[in-house]
């Protein structure tokens, strides 16, 4: 029997040429992404790849798809919203991969007549009256009644049951949250259970006239599904958001039911297929800004219950859906940093730089999965004394830089005397100047894309939260479009600048420095090689001046007297508050792990009195300190004991009165265009320093097939890891840092670009 036509057909070669192109831009926007943990993707079988959180619109995917290519050698169709489909560039590409359209109602909601209002909200809560409406011809049942947005909740929706006339409706469910009854009764003095203080009745309040309202279409996805279970039940791979859409919030959105939907439907029909759901951290740090950085993790994959599929089988759906729904979330959990709250966000990553006083810098894996055991300690702890103090005193220390205006590495300048300070700045202006000069050109050059994007960008990004109802700032399309605005305008300026070389050339020869054999379409393939270099070039090496300049402002306060002393202090309230972080972590890390010591990541440096400093990574026989992450690779630290009471917690070259590694022109040679050897692959952006296999116990038992298949793919990643470690040795001549991209100033664990 023939195969049916798909909704959304996937050629295998445009698919893999279109994610190249994408990928060079992928590259040049993002300074490293890490995928962590891709040994875990099943190389064959159905696979549902479920992301979280969707913090950057149409990069996402991007990402994803490029790492689940390169790491797993898989494709995927991902679940796209039809409305970015109807976009003529991101539409053309989307169909071009494979994408499978996916309507949402509030993508279609429009502005309706009249006012609703709740006329009895504690007896009949899914009651709705209108004024001046008209619900036969403006609303659907299985509809949605939408209220208007409130700033910080988002806009509440219901979907309805049933219409009664053109001024009466019944809810499938009611309104929830107190913005909507506020909004529906004119009340402000009423609880979350619908009561008054005083006891009385619960109406609507005098003089109030309904609040406005927006209707959304009913919408079938019968297609969808046939088309996920189409590709699902012949052993493709599909990829899905399930928050519904792109937001920028530091917390996870609730999950759409439309992924467990999916997974126990294709089940149900095919109870032997092997359906596995594998979710997917995306870990951004700063992820609308240029040259930043990414972890994707990959977390177990999940094996449908089959008692979940019986349950959906035999009517019981909502309670299959509601359980599977609740693992995937509670998966999505392990595998991505969430916070209630911005400020609860840049708490932890404070405390993290605070719990890292060697200064030493981590590989963004073990920075994600530091910062995701260190929100689990805070949310549990939060109302402990210890924990209520220490936020205060860390709070205060930011307050500090804030008004100082350095940033929390920068602090380590304070110890440097005035001739190394002012021998300092001397080297960092020069190295400035030099490095100018490469970037002057293509800054020039480029600068009309620059602006355009900037100014595109923050349009869009308005446009979008205006339209939304979760986003707080619109964060999560700037990324977007700066790519989009750059794809577009880069190929026209570069077109443009070689017309004008080659007009040039025609009329006069560039003055007469061109010579007559050189023919003129020699001019346009020179123009459309040397332009983009050198527009390349100027990025990277611009991406070091940028590093160098915010670097310059703490070495002018170290000379000032007044600012100087007041870094003298912050050092030592530094010191201080390092100590005070690992002993609470130390004391409560614990009773929260029981393994906390055997899965340590990071190195307790003042213990037994002493400070760890880094080994020369010319003495392979001094012992080690293993890094272990609960679900990833070992990491393996080199240090030595120092033997110097009360020696620097800052650590780093720099304690030892040398210029930090990547404060000199050597490392120029890490980038691909100026390097003399191709780059090894353990030096990637792209590769992983936790791909491998995760540690585990010693003893453990082995009790399954799946056990020990675990196992064996543990031991073959560790394997694999130990050979490109020794690969990476023996082809690099020394430095025992992660990552090599980036300024390191004394004290930095991240470089310049902070968390």
């Amino acid at each position: 029997m023939a195969r049916k036509k798909e909704l959304a057909p996937m050629t295998p070669w445009v698919y893999d040429l279109v994610l190249w192109t994408m990928s060079i831009l992928v590259d040049l926007f993002f300074r490293e992404v890490h995928p962590r943990g891709s040994w875990r993707i099943p190389r064959r079988g159905p696979v549902m790849f479920v992301a979280a959180p969707h913090a950057n619109q149409f990069v996402d995917p991007l990402i994803l798809m490029r790492v689940v290519r390169t790491e797993a050698h898989r494709r995927f169709s991902i679940l796209t919203a039809a409305k970015s489909m109807k976009r003529k560039f991101i539409g053309a590409c989307a169909r071009a991969v494979g994408c499978i359209p996916v309507a949402r109602a509030l993508d279609d909601a429009k502005k309706a007549t009249g006012k609703i209002y709740l006329p009895d909200p504690q007896n009949d809560p899914t009651l709705i009256r209108g004024v001046g409406t008209n619900f036969e011809k403006e609303a659907q049942v299985g509809g949605l009644l939408v209220l208007p947005t409130v700033k910080g909740s988002g806009a509440a929706s219901a979907e309805i049951k049933e219409i009664v006339g053109a001024e009466e409706i019944r809810l499938k469910k009611e309104f929830k949250g107190p913005d909507a009854l506020r909004q529906l009764t004119g009340r402000t003095d009423s609880d979350e259970e619908r009561k008054l203080p005083d006891g009385g009745q619960l109406e609507a309040s005098a003089g109030f006239d309904g609040s406005p309202y927006k209707t959304a279409p009913h919408v079938d996805q019968t297609k969808v599904y046939d088309a996920v279970f189409d590709r699902l039940d012949h052993g493709g791979c599909v990829c899905i958001f399930p928050e519904g859409g792109s937001h920028d919030r530091t917390e996870l959105l609730p999950l759409k039911a439309g992924v467990a939907i999916m997974a126990l439907g294709s089940l149900a029909a095919n109870p032997d297929s092997g359906l596995k759901i594998v979710p997917c951290g995306m870990n951004y740090f700063h992820a609308h800004k240029f040259r930043s950085r990414a972890v994707i993790e990959f977390g177990p994959p999940l094996e449908v219950p089959r008692e979940l599929v019986d349950m959906y089988r035999n009517g019981e759906r909502r309670e299959a859906t509601r359980q599977l729904l609740e693992m995937v979330y509670n998966a999505l959990v392990a595998v991505t940093v969430t916070s209630p709250d911005y400020d609860t966000l840049m708490l932890i990553q404070a405390v993290r730089r605070l719990y890292n006083p060697t200064g030493k810098k981590l590989p963004l894996p073990m920075v994600v999965e530091l910062n995701r055991r260190l929100v689990a300690g805070y949310t549990r702890y939060k109302d402990d004394a210890r924990i209520i103090n220490l936020k205060k005193s860390v709070n205060e220390y930011n307050k500090q830089l804030w008004l100082l205006g350095v940033r929390d590495h920068q602090v380590e300048y304070a110890k440097f005397s005035v001739p190394k300070v002012v021998f300092t700045l001397i080297y960092r202006v020069g190295k400035l100047a030099v490095l100018s000069i490469g970037t002057l050109p293509g800054l020039i050059l480029f600068a009309p894309v620059f602006i355009a994007s900037k100014i595109i960008s923050i349009k869009k990004s308005r446009e979008a939260l205006a339209a939304s109802t979760v986003k707080l700032q619109g964060r999560d399309v700037l990324a977007t479009w700066k790519l989009l605005v750059a794809m577009a305008l880069a190929p026209t300026l570069y077109a443009f600048y070689t017309t004008l070389l080659t007009y040039w050339t025609y009329r006069n020869r560039i003055q007469g420095h061109v010579p007559d054999w050189v023919s003129l379409w020699m001019v346009v393939l020179f123009g459309f090689v040397f332009f983009p270099a050198i527009t390349f070039a100027a990025l990277r090496v611009g991406e070091i001046g940028m590093d160098i300049l915010k670097s310059l402002k703490p070495l002018v306060l170290s000379l000032n007297p007044t600012s100087a002393n007041t870094l003298i202090k912050l050092r030592e309230k530094r010191t201080q508050l390092s100590a005070e972080v690992t002993d609470v972590i130390n004391t409560l890390g614990p009773e929260m792990f029981p393994d906390f010591d055997h899965v340590r990541i990071v190195a307790d440096p003042f213990r037994d009195g002493h400070i760890l400093e880094p080994e020369s990574p010319r003495t392979p026989k001094s012992p080690s300190f293993h890094a272990r992450s609960a679900s990833d690779g070992v990491y393996s630290f080199p240090f030595r004991r120092s033997q110097t009471a009360g020696a620097s917690i800052g650590g780093g070259s720099s304690a030892h009165g040398h210029l930090p590694r990547n404060e000199s022109f050597g490392n120029l040679a890490n980038f691909g265009l100026f390097a003399t050897r191709p780059p090894s692959r353990s030096r990637s952006r792209s590769n992983s320093q936790s791909s491998g296999a995760g540690g585990f116990k010693g003893f453990s038992t082995i009790t399954s097939k799946e056990s020990l298949d675990e196992v064996s793919q543990k031991i073959r990643g560790a394997m694999q890891e130990r050979g490109k470690e020794r690969s990476r040795r023996r082809s690099e001549e020394g430095g025992w840092e992660f990552a090599d991209s980036g300024a390191v100033t004394p004290g930095s664990e991240e470089g310049k670009k902070e968390v």
